[in-house]
């Protein structure tokens, strides 16, 4: 069932004082934060055991220990999202990670290296549906293309700077002075907590699609396997990303030590791919603002994902790094689009009560099959040189956009035969009854 529907009893134009574009900028800048903060610990783990001698499991298991607690809480942070205030949660998750950081800069050992990991991801997944939940209520629905843009903006930004500052920082100052660095920019996310006006969650319910919107009943009913466009477009990214996913592991000793690159250069790889996706944004949001309906916006996705791992397993080729940067930006613009017509569609079919569950759910499902990639690089390394690693991760992320496109073209087949009929029902019930 779509909720992005001209029903006259959902309304389609947003908020009736108009999109709140301060708040738009405060909720990206708490976006931008929240992922700096959390791809610059990554990154700094990440360089600091490569670099003491560690292998691709130990770089693995970090990276699982950031990932799981997305997957494993969904459930739980979900649900929070939707019926806790967004401005508690924003407050009590900034505070938590700027005193996990503060631990991660004195930890040593690599067991509580991962427990930290682990703890400062719990934050993110409060902070992840919570954010993204509060940004369609801020804007009219015409607007969303764009806000979605500015948004992923201040997320690619904040990606984009977390590598090149941890190279930076890494080779210059070794791991403590970054990390503590990001323990102070957490208290960015508190302050954007505290200055947000539109709140959701509790007894709020003010928004776009407030008032006369989808009830309590049907929000507590939704479930992402009832929507058949939405769970294909879902199992579509999240199938690609486990078949791709083990190039985020892999990346590490190709750019260390096959293309023998500094870390700073290795900083400079990882951002291109997120300008990448900071310009496609951009590129892409007059296209999603263009689409005749959710079930093209999803086959734009499916374009995106061959895109993206055309452009990683081209990866594999590369003589030297600076190529590798020319691959990943356009791989990274393929990513931005992508990110922004999922997003759309998410917001077009789910209601508003529901939302948080709904991303929530959306980002278990990518970051367990993120968890397969990661798995897949640890243990592959132990047996294969990096390049023709980085070749089949692009080649079995292809594989896999492939065989879930009949499954996807199925379910936007059957949305486009459905519409016309839902359309008539709906001017049928709006038809006044003769006597």
């Amino acid at each position: 069932m779509s909720f992005a529907t001209a029903d006259p009893a959902v309304p389609a134009d947003g908020p009736p004082d108009g999109s709140r574009w301060r708040d738009v900028y405060l909720a990206a800048g708490a976006r931008a934060v929240s992922s700096c903060g959390d791809f610059l610990a990554a990154t700094v783990l990440a360089l600091t055991l490569q670099s003491a001698g560690a292998g691709g499991l130990a770089v693995s298991g970090v990276l699982l220990a950031a990932a799981l607690p997305l997957v494993l809480l969904a459930p739980l942070t979900g649900r929070l999202a939707d019926r806790v205030d967004s401005r508690t949660l924003l407050v009590c998750a900034g505070a938590g990670q700027a005193a996990v950081c503060v631990a991660l800069a004195f930890a040593e050992s690599t067991a509580v290296l991962m427990l930290l990991a682990a703890l400062l991801a719990c934050g993110l997944a409060v902070t992840q549906p919570t954010l993204a939940a509060l940004l369609p209520e801020l804007v009219r629905r015409s607007d969303l293309p764009r806000a979605s843009a500015v948004n992923q903006t201040a997320s690619s930004v904040g990606i984009l700077l977390a590598p090149a500052l941890a190279g930076l920082l890494v080779g210059q100052f070794g791991a403590r002075i970054p990390l503590l660095l990001d323990a102070g920019g957490y208290l960015g996310l508190i302050a954007a907590g505290l200055l947000l006006r539109t709140r959701r969650g509790g007894r709020r319910t003010a928004g776009p699609t407030g008032g006369t919107g989808p009830t309590p009943a049907a929000a507590a009913a939704w479930r992402l396997r009832r929507d058949p466009l939405l769970a294909a477009m879902v199992l579509a990214v999240a199938a690609t990303v486990a078949g791709v996913g083990a190039v985020n592991v892999i990346e590490v000793f190709f750019v260390r030590e096959t293309l023998h690159a500094s870390t700073t250069t290795f900083g400079l790889v990882s951002a291109s791919w997120t300008a990448g996706v900071l310009i496609g944004a951009w590129l892409l949001a007059g296209t999603a603002r263009r689409a005749r309906d959710d079930a093209a916006l999803v086959r734009s996705v499916l374009v995106m994902l061959g895109v993206t791992c055309l452009l990683i397993g081209l990866g594999a080729t590369v003589p030297a790094a600076g190529w590798l940067v020319l691959l990943w930006l356009v791989g990274g613009i393929a990513n931005g689009g992508l990110n922004v017509f999922a997003n759309l569609v998410m917001v077009n079919r789910v209601p508003p009560q529901a939302r948080g569950r709904a991303f929530a759910a959306q980002g278990a499902a990518i970051q367990g099959a993120g968890i397969l990639g990661y798995l897949a690089g640890g243990i592959m390394l132990a047996g294969f040189p990096p390049r023709p690693l980085v070749a089949v991760t692009g080649l079995a992320g292809l594989a896999v956009v492939l065989a879930v496109t009949p499954v996807v073209l199925r379910a936007a087949r059957r949305e486009r035969a459905a519409a016309p009929e839902q359309s008539g029902a709906r001017e049928r019930a709006t038809l006044p009854t003769r006597t």
